[in-house]
């Protein structure tokens, strides 16, 4: 399976990329890199692409388990190395849930998705860390069992 994006120099650091969806998004450095702040950095939309990619999984995989998920907001905080490159080394994915949802059903959601479908997330080599915040309560790390192995 194949991907193509295409990024086209707009000068100094600013960039547009194009993928197969048809969106454009714009790219620039921070001021202090000669940026002009005309885009998200790319870090950002490294972070944003996580959380877009679990945030589908797990609307699938609640609307699959037929859990009336009322509302979800995904807050992602990176740590990032301090040398070059400076890639992310940790990511805590906090996932707010709101509707009458079991936590056993939240957490196998957020399992699943971080574990197996979560492309995003299988492509980086940050150690992932979720949270769980359901109806404004945080809920502790429960045992689930994904894929016939317990977590």
């Amino acid at each position: 399976m194949e991907m193509k994006v295409v990024g086209k120099w707009l000068g100094q650091r600013h960039f547009q990329a194009d993928g197969p969806s048809g969106n454009t998004i714009y790219m620039d450095a921070k001021k202090e890199d000669g940026g002009t702040g005309q885009g998200n950095r790319p870090m950002e939309l490294l972070l944003m692409g996580v959380v877009g990619c679990t945030g589908i999984d797990i609307a699938m995989i609640m609307e699959k388990m037929r859990v009336p998920l009322q509302g979800l907001e995904i807050e992602a905080v990176g740590e990032r190395r301090e040398e070059y490159p400076q890639a992310f080394t940790r990511i805590h994915l906090t996932y707010h849930m709101t509707g009458d949802v079991p936590p056993a059903k939240a957490w196998r959601a957020i399992r699943l998705s971080e574990q197996k479908y979560c492309s995003a997330i299988g492509s980086l080599k940050a150690e992932v860390i979720p949270h769980l915040v359901l109806n404004g309560q945080e809920v502790p790390p429960l045992d689930v069992v994904v894929d016939g192995q317990p977590d």
